[in-house]
């Protein structure tokens, strides 16, 4: 579904992400773990177009994106929830959405959005900057989902929110992706989370690719010992 080649990011003389390689199946849920200054974030950034990258090329479903502005990868299927999750806080839970719906073309919230997040329908006219942090982050998800994404790419989807909240937000993960039919990239520091929704896990270092393991047969103390400090 997603397939990374060769991907070069660099800001100025500083290579953040050199030569990575990255394969997403269909219906394929991967975490790409590591700790912080490793390069997640500047992968998914380029993944989506809000960075530039140097070289290399990043093909979704056959389709070439590599030279598409972010609008044009989300209009060919590149849903993306930024880290820190970047709603619109003065805009309702409904206008929220809506963002997502207008970057495809606009059109009303579909209520398979809100059987997927009750409470975003309970609190649709209620500003997004007085929502709960774990509320906010489903709210961030449903904008993405409203794009109608074929790969889903999450920024750090944990940081900030409650242990109890995590739980649920795995679980709704991978219904979304049981009952959409899509491919998930999440990146990651949490390996709990990782462990409970990831089908692969990659582990990041310096912009490089340099472990990976399937979740069934994941040496958790091999992949912690990455995430040390």
């Amino acid at each position: 579904m997603l397939s990374v080649k060769n991907h070069c990011v660099a800001y100025g003389q500083s290579t953040i992400i050199e030569g990575l390689n990255l394969d997403v199946g269909k219906n394929e849920i991967v975490a790409v773990v590591g700790r912080n200054g490793m390069g997640k974030t500047t992968l998914m950034r380029s993944l989506v177009g809000m960075t530039a990258t140097k070289s290399g090329s990043v093909t979704l479903d056959g389709i070439d994106l590599s030279s598409m502005k972010s609008f044009q990868r989300v209009r060919s299927g590149v849903g993306f929830v930024p880290q820190g999750r970047m709603i619109f806080p003065s805009l309702t839970v409904k206008e929220n959405i809506e963002t997502g719906l207008a970057a495809v073309g606009g059109g009303k919230v579909p209520e398979d959005l809100y059987k997927l997040f009750p409470v975003l329908e309970e609190m649709q006219a209620r500003r997004g900057g007085n929502l709960s942090g774990g509320q906010q982050q489903q709210l961030a998800i449903a904008r993405a989902l409203a794009t109608k994404p074929k790969v889903l790419l999450l920024d750090e989807p944990t940081e900030g929110i409650q242990p109890s909240i995590i739980k649920d937000m795995a679980r709704t993960l991978r219904q979304i992706r049981d009952e959409r039919g899509l491919s998930i990239v999440v990146s990651e520091q949490v390996l709990s989370f990782v462990m409970d929704i990831a089908d692969r896990i990659l582990v990041i270092e310096k912009g490089a690719i340099v472990h990976e393991e399937t979740r069934d047969s994941a040496d958790q103390e091999k992949i912690a010992s990455y995430l040390a400090v």
